[in-house]
């Protein structure tokens, strides 16, 4: 009985010398750690100004200012939210159809300023078309669709004519005609006219949000994220009357240039041969 308790109590003596043991080893840590030089931390941030104040310093800085946007403005019939994709098509084309109408009063002035003759006006006008091309083809080409119908009613609507009626009035009615029978194949109709109150309230809501100047505000709102402004390469035509007429009366310089060459080409291959 008596060694056994030998072995219990030397047992517990044991235990006690190691547990001893590994306090001694933990307060050699501490104290080591506490010997070491204290890590800096990386100072981040900028340095604020300040003053001082009776005494007291007094610091000060200066925060950029933050809109506040609800969450969609709501319309008669619903969010604005849900019409995301017109918003976004219109935010895309509604430029064009500005830059459209710009150029067309431009037209229109040179037109009443320099035609005279049916045939000025046709070469005037071909030469147009065939600058809008230059200028305009690749990004239509990258337009959806819908795209290009929401840009059609918004033509008609800064312009005050159909598609249908502008190209009949500059070209002729079967150029019209044409590209009627081309604009059905994609469903949609060039004779149709922009209806402000009813088929075309919505457009004519977005339109008076851009003419208000809140439409980036707007834009926010809708997407949490600014408008991509569209990038037009140039708002105004290089053609002219008259630039036809030049181009006319060098190719006639030319060609009589040419054949007073020939001639006299011609005429020292014959002295050559007597």
């Amino acid at each position: 009985m008596e060694q056994k308790n030998f072995s219990i109590f030397a047992t517990v003596k044991r235990t006690m010398l190691i547990i001893l043991s590994l306090l001694t080893c933990l307060s050699l840590f501490a104290q080591e750690g506490k010997d070491r030089p204290k890590r800096v931390r990386k100072v981040t941030g900028y340095p604020m100004y300040y003053e001082v104040f009776d005494g007291d310093t007094v610091f000060f800085d200066s925060i950029d200012p933050v809109w506040c946007f609800p969450r969609g403005r709501k319309m008669k019939n619903g969010d604005w939210r849900k019409e995301y994709k017109l918003i976004y098509n219109f935010n895309k084309v509604y430029p064009y159809a500005l830059v459209g109408r710009k150029m067309m009063h431009q037209v229109d002035s040179t037109i009443a300023a320099d035609v005279s003759k049916k045939n000025q006006r046709n070469a005037y006008t071909r030469d147009v078309m065939f600058e809008l091309f230059r200028i305009f083809e690749k990004d239509v080409r990258n337009m959806t669709v819908t795209q290009g119908m929401v840009l059609m009613r918004l033509v008609d609507r800064e312009c005050g004519m159909s598609c249908y009626e502008i190209i009949k009035e500059y070209r002729s009615g079967f150029s019209a005609n044409f590209w009627q029978l081309v604009a059905k194949l994609f469903g949609t109709n060039l004779k149709k006219k922009y209806d402000p109150k009813g088929e075309d309230k919505k457009i004519e809501q977005l339109v008076g949000i851009w003419e208000s100047g809140a439409w980036d505000m707007f834009y926010y709102s809708v997407f949490f994220d600014y408008p991509k402004k569209t990038v037009i390469k140039a708002d105004e035509l290089k053609s002219t009357v008259k630039s036809r007429e030049e181009r006319r009366t060098r190719r006639d310089k030319e060609a009589k240039e040419k054949g007073m060459m020939q001639s006299a080409l011609e005429a020292a291959r014959e002295f050559n041969q007597e």
